[in-house]
C-alpha cells in the first residue's frame, strides 16, 4: 500500500507539472488544502474516492488516468502489450503509421500550418510573427483566440472555473482556426502538449515546432515580460520550472521540428527556422512528416 501511495503521488505532482499547476492552485481548484495535496505527492495521503475525483477534475483529467481503473477492450489491451515491448524509436515509426492510415491525407495542409509549442520564455511570439511575415501568412497566438471565445481573460477563466474549461476553450479554438483558415503560423500555450486530443489534433494537421531555451532563459524572459512572482523564492521557482520542463520534454519532443533559441537574435531564429520548414516542406509534399531535428539535452 505505500509503495501504491507513493506511485500515486509521483503520478499527480508529474500531472500537476505537466500543466505548470502550482500546488497551490491545484488545492484551490480542488477544493481542499495545499497541505493535503502536499501529503499526497509525497505518498502519505490517505486518499479517499471523493477526493480523488476533486483532483482528477482540478486536473481536467478523468480519474482512470490517476488510478488506472480503466476496463479497456480486448482488442486494446492486446495492442498496449504489443506496443509496451517496441523501443522508442519504434514507438515513434508506429504512431507516424497509425497517423498515416487513419489521420486521412493532411500532408499538403500541414505545411501550409505551422505551430510553435515550448514553454512559455521560449520566444513563441516574436519568432512566430517573425516566420509568419516571412512567409506571408496570419500569426495567431492561442490563449488570445481562447479570450476571444470565452469573452474574458485567461486568469479569469482559471480562477473562475479551473483548467477543465481552459482546457475545453483551447481545444475548440484550435478547432476553429483549422476550420478557418488554410495557412497561418500560431503560437500555443505550454501545457497544451499535456492534453491528448489537442495535441494529436496539433500534431496531425500542423508541422510542429518545439520552440526551445536553457532554463535560465526561459526564467530571465518570463521576467523581463513583466511577470515579477518568480523572483519571490527564485530557487524554488527555477526547480518548479525544470520540473515542469523535464515533464513535458517528451511530449514536445514529438513536435516535427526542434529549434533552440538560447543566445541567439530573432533574426538568426527566423533564419534557422525558415530553413527548416523549407526543408520539410519537401517531406510533406511526399506524404511524410517533416524529418525531426535531434533536440539538446535539457540545460542543468
Amino acid at each position: 500500500m505505500d509503495e501504491y501511495l507513493k506511485t500515486f503521488g509521483e503520478r499527480v505532482r508529474a500531472e500537476r507539472a505537466r500543466r505548470g499547476m502550482s500546488r497551490k492552485l491545484l488545492a484551490d481548484h480542488a477544493g481542499i488544502s495545499e497541505r493535503y495535496i502536499t501529503q499526497v505527492e509525497s505518498g502519505k495521503g490517505n486518499v479517499s474516492i471523493l477526493l480523488l475525483r476533486q483532483i482528477a477534475a482540478a486536473l481536467g483529467l478523468p480519474l482512470s488516468r490517476l488510478v488506472e481503473d480503466e476496463n479497456p477492450s480486448p482488442e486494446l489491451t492486446l495492442v498496449r502489450q504489443f506496443l509496451a515491448r517496441l523501443s522508442p524509436a519504434q514507438l515513434k515509426d508506429a504512431y507516424a503509421s497509425l497517423a498515416t492510415q487513419f489521420a486521412g491525407d493532411t500532408a499538403v495542409s500541414r505545411a501550409q500550418r505551422i505551430a510553435l509549442v515550448g514553454l512559455r520564455g521560449a520566444g513563441k511570439t516574436t519568432l512566430g510573427t517573425a516566420v509568419a511575415a516571412a512567409r506571408k501568412v496570419p500569426f495567431y497566438e492561442l490563449d488570445r483566440e481562447v479570450e476571444r471565445l470565452s469573452g474574458t481573460s485567461l486568469g479569469a477563466i482559471l480562477e473562475l472555473y479551473g483548467q477543465p474549461a481552459y482546457r475545453r476553450y483551447e481545444l475548440q479554438a484550435l478547432q476553429e482556426l483549422l476550420d478557418n483558415e488554410q495557412s497561418f503560423v500560431v503560437a500555443t500555450g505550454g501545457g497544451i502538449v499535456s492534453e491528448a486530443a489537442t495535441y494529436e489534433l496539433l500534431l496531425r494537421n500542423c508541422v510542429t515546432v518545439w520552440v526551445r531555451t536553457s532554463p535560465e532563459e526561459h526564467m530571465a524572459r518570463v521576467i523581463a515580460q513583466g511577470d515579477r512572482r518568480p523572483m519571490a523564492g527564485s530557487q524554488q521557482a527555477m526547480d518548479d520550472l525544470r520540473r515542469i520542463l523535464a515533464e513535458r520534454t517528451p511530449l514536445y519532443a514529438r513536435a516535427d521540428l526542434t529549434i533552440d533559441t538560447a543566445g541567439k537574435k530573432v533574426a538568426e531564429s527566423t533564419k534557422e527556422l525558415l530553413a527548416l520548414l523549407r526543408n520539410g516542406a519537401q517531406h510533406a509534399k511526399a506524404g511524410d512528416h517533416p524529418p525531426r531535428s535531434r533536440p539538446p539535452a535539457l540545460a542543468k
